[in-house]
């Protein structure tokens, strides 16, 4: 991938000499990527704090689980217009690393079973390939079952 193609979710990577694959959505269609493919969602509790789940594309977020896992009494997806300026990601592009603050992080339990996992790149068309036991280095989250078929 050219320098000009990446994104700050591969430079995190590289910087803490975490291997990845980088891909443009062609070539993930192109190559028959193998990888299970995970996306990120944004929520808020009836808190008013922010949580991060990643789950499987071809699953739901479970949102009861999900605010079990986090302590609330429920959660809700944020509104898209809320993403940029929260996260500094655009829809379709998000991706649980290098977003403006930490939040707290739940990647749902199946990614375990995975020697590599799949997910944005941190940029709309862009997804990265990595160990999911690798993310430890670079975001702070816990397995859990979130995700309903």
């Amino acid at each position: 991938m050219a320098k000009k193609d990446k994104t700050n979710v591969m430079r995190v990577l590289e910087q803490n000499k975490i291997e990845y694959t980088g891909y443009q959505w062609e070539d993930v269609d192109k190559l028959k990527v193998e990888s299970p493919i995970y996306k990120t969602l944004v929520t808020q509790g009836k808190s008013g704090e922010h949580y991060v789940f990643v789950v499987p594309v071809t699953q739901e977020l479970n949102l009861k689980k999900a605010a079990k896992v986090v302590g609330e009494k429920n959660i809700h997806m944020i509104k898209e217009k809320e993403l940029l300026p929260l996260t500094g990601y655009l829809h379709g592009g998000c991706s649980p690393i290098g977003m403006k603050k930490q939040f707290k992080t739940v990647l749902d339990e199946s990614a375990k079973e995975y020697e590599l996992i799949l997910f944005s790149g941190g940029k709309v068309g862009f997804s990265v390939e990595v160990n999911p036991r690798d993310l430890v280095a670079v975001i702070n989250f816990e397995l859990a079952d979130i995700a309903t078929a």
